[in-house]
Formats: C-alpha cells, sequence, structure tokens
C-alpha cells in the first residue's frame, strides 16, 4: 500500500523507513513541525524528570538541571531520552497510567517533579501525581505548530495524480489526525481522506476522527509503534 504518514520529524523518516521494511511505500508529510519554546527552563533541584514526548528529551537535555531520574512514557522516548545524553533513564509501558505508577516506584509522595512537554498536552500524568501529593511543575519544552495548508504531494495523491493513490494513513496522536482531517477538508478533498484506511496508535486518537465523522479502520492493541505496524499485517 501508499501510506501517508502526517507525524512530525524526526519520528516521521524513522517510519518510513519501518513501512518500506514491510513492503510498503510512505508518503511522508507531516501536519505539524516541531518548533522549540521560547520559555526557559525552570531552576531548582527536582526529585524525578518526567517526559510524555520524545520531543521534549533534547531540550531537557540542554536545560542543564541538576541530575535526577528520568521518566519516559515509553521505548521510543526513552530512546531518544539516551541518545540526548540523559542519565538514569526509566522506561513506563506507554501510556500515562503506567507512568505514574513507574514514578510512585521510585519517588515518595511530596517529592518535586518536572514535566517537560509540549504546547499542546493532556492533564495526565501530572493530574494523578498531584492528587497523590506530589508537586508538579510543568515546563513547555517545545511547540508543535500545524501547517497552514494540506501539503502538495498529498494533495495529488489524495486525487490520484502522483503514481499510486494514497490506501492509507497512519495517525500516532490525536492532534495530526485532526489537523489531516480539517487541512483535507479544507482542501476540498474530505471525501477522498475519509475513505483511506486510517491506522490509529490509540483509542484517544480513533475518537479524535471518528468525532469529525472518519472511521477508524485500526487502533492498536498497545500505543507503540510496532502495535501500529502489525496492524497492517493483520488487514494484508
Amino acid at each position: 500500500m501508499r501510506i501517508w504518514v502526517s507525524r512530525p520529524e524526526p519520528g516521521a523518516s524513522r517510519t518510513a523507513r519501518r513501512l518500506a521494511e514491510l513492503g510498503h511505500a510512505a508518503l511522508v508529510a507531516p501536519v505539524l513541525r516541531i518548533a522549540p519554546s521560547d520559555g526557559p527552563p525552570p531552576t531548582g533541584r527536582f526529585d524525578g524528570l518526567i517526559l510524555t514526548s520524545a520531543n521534549a528529551a533534547a531540550p531537557l537535555a540542554a536545560a542543564g538541571l541538576p541530575e535526577a531520574p528520568v521518566f519516559a512514557v515509553g521505548t521510543r522516548t526513552t530512546e531518544r531520552a539516551d541518545r540526548a545524553g540523559l542519565r538514569s533513564v526509566h522506561c513506563a509501558d506507554g501510556d500515562a497510567v503506567s507512568l505514574a505508577r513507574l514514578v510512585a516506584a521510585h519517588v515518595r509522595p511530596g517529592g518535586t517533579l518536572l514535566h517537560a512537554a509540549g504546547e499542546d498536552r493532556k492533564a495526565e500524568p501530572a493530574a494523578s501525581l498531584t492528587a497523590v501529593g506530589y508537586g508538579v511543575t510543568t515546563w513547555t519544552a517545545y511547540a508543535a505548530l500545524a501547517e497552514a495548508a494540506l501539503p502538495e504531494p498529498v494533495v495529488q495523491g489524495l486525487m490520484g495524480r502522483d503514481g499510486a493513490p494514497l490506501a492509507a494513513a497512519l495517525h500516532f496522536s490525536r492532534r495530526s489526525a485532526e489537523i489531516a482531517v480539517h487541512l483535507s477538508v479544507k482542501a476540498g478533498l474530505g471525501g477522498a481522506f475519509r475513505a483511506l484506511a486510517h491506522y490509529c496508535l490509540s483509542p484517544d486518537v480513533a475518537l479524535g476522527l471518528v468525532e469529525l465523522g472518519v472511521a477508524a479502520h485500526f487502533v492498536a492493541a498497545r500505543p507503540s509503534e510496532e502495535a501500529l505496524l502489525a496492524g497492517l499485517a493483520a488487514s494484508d
């Protein structure tokens, strides 16, 4: 299949390589681009550092904070944290519940935590940790900026004018999925977009599509790239 990968770089190119290994053709056309935050990092010492996105790993490493254990939401975020030079990185099971559980296993309630996150973020795990006595400071380490228009290669692919027509799309976040819908509709290609097979990283991502009238073809059993790509084999 020819598959649209709309996630930001650098993850988009990595996903494209995995698709090629599986015999698929990837159309890499992100609808979000990652930009550094203008806000300075917080000062002081923290008992733990929380990463819910791989995009926050490099800014956190560059912040020059006193060393503290790092709690990453999943394997990709852990890998990025390791590559950025962060030390003592602990890996959760890919969701906010397991991440909060991991923090609680290493830091006592009453401890201070720094959550390095994006401009658009969910309340968890900070809300649950705050509720049981942790002091959580959230730092906006980066922003994911939406593209103003549907990338031209996607326009051509949805219209069937550029080689093989698009057959599917991979959705890694609710926000990027929703932006993909809105940009497709704005380009007058909402129907062609809805006709794709939509593969979603999690139920939350799928819900973002469903609420906008787009059916989810597949929802990964776990929020990981491997589980998402396994859906392509299951659909063959």
